[in-house]
């Protein structure tokens, strides 16, 4: 069995990644006027098209809805989308984006995806796979460790 001190390495080494990939995240969005959380909204308008709402946005990307709210409106002034009542749902409102948003949005979410697909074509599919597969585990057994420690 591994001993507590290469573990407790193993977790800070964690931590490091972890951080530094928020951050890398967060320049790039800086360097584009924009929050981190404001690019996940757009990455939903570029991709969502038809019905997005601001709960799908919300729990896609684990955005407070009151966050959410305040980039939608910051979007609604600056004329990249439109709220539209639901007729289903009035309290609730569809995100439509404009021409003007659409546009925006292709742009930004282009470029980033151009960059990450740059990283994962220089990492390799398979090392990518691993880390997604491995994040996943990590995850599901902090839930599950979470869950026993509750009971």
């Amino acid at each position: 069995m591994l001993k507590n001190s290469v573990l407790m390495e193993q977790l800070s080494r964690y931590y490091t990644s972890w951080r530094e990939a928020n951050f890398v995240y967060e320049e790039w969005s800086k360097a584009h006027g924009l929050s981190f959380n404001s690019v996940m909204v757009l990455y939903s308008l570029y991709e969502e098209e038809g019905i997005c709402t601001q709960k799908i946005i919300s729990q896609k990307w684990v955005i407070p809805k009151q966050t959410v709210n305040m980039i939608l409106k910051d979007f609604e002034k600056r004329r990249l989308i439109e709220l539209v009542p639901m007729p289903s749902d009035k309290r609730n409102k569809l995100i439509k984006p404009t021409p003007a948003g659409k546009e925006y949005a292709n742009k930004i979410i282009s470029e980033l995806r151009h960059l990450e697909l740059f990283v994962i074509k220089t990492m390799g599919a398979d090392r990518m796979k691993r880390m997604s597969d491995d994040l996943t585990l990590f995850t599901d057994l902090f839930r599950k460790g979470d869950q026993n420690e509750n009971e």
